[in-house]
């Protein structure tokens, strides 16, 4: 439960922050960790698929975990929130950076 706050309260002060420094439409740089596991990559991919999204992996040095880059054009603050609630709920132990 503490976490569902902590989570809330995050997401507010995020969307303030986007709704002040940018002018919306606009793109918007998704960072994201996950365990190396392609299962994991295609689900980012999916979530991002149809909206000309760029994507971009990288292997950390010991192959263990992937970063997940994904450039792309948002309408809102509310869409960039929705995309890392959805990201967060789909994709087991992702960490959004």
């Amino acid at each position: 439960m503490e976490s569902e706050k902590n989570s809330e309260e995050f997401y507010n002060k995020l969307k303030a922050q986007l709704e002040e420094t940018s002018s919306w439409p606009s793109e918007y740089l998704y960072k994201f960790i996950v365990l190396t596991n392609k299962a994991k990559i295609v689900q980012i991919h999916a979530i991002f698929d149809n909206l000309g999204a760029v994507i971009t992996t990288k292997k950390s040095k010991n192959g263990k975990y992937t970063s997940v880059s994904v450039n792309v054009r948002m309408s809102n603050p509310d869409a960039v929130i929705s995309k890392y609630k959805q990201v967060g709920k789909e994709v087991e132990g992702v960490i959004s950076l």
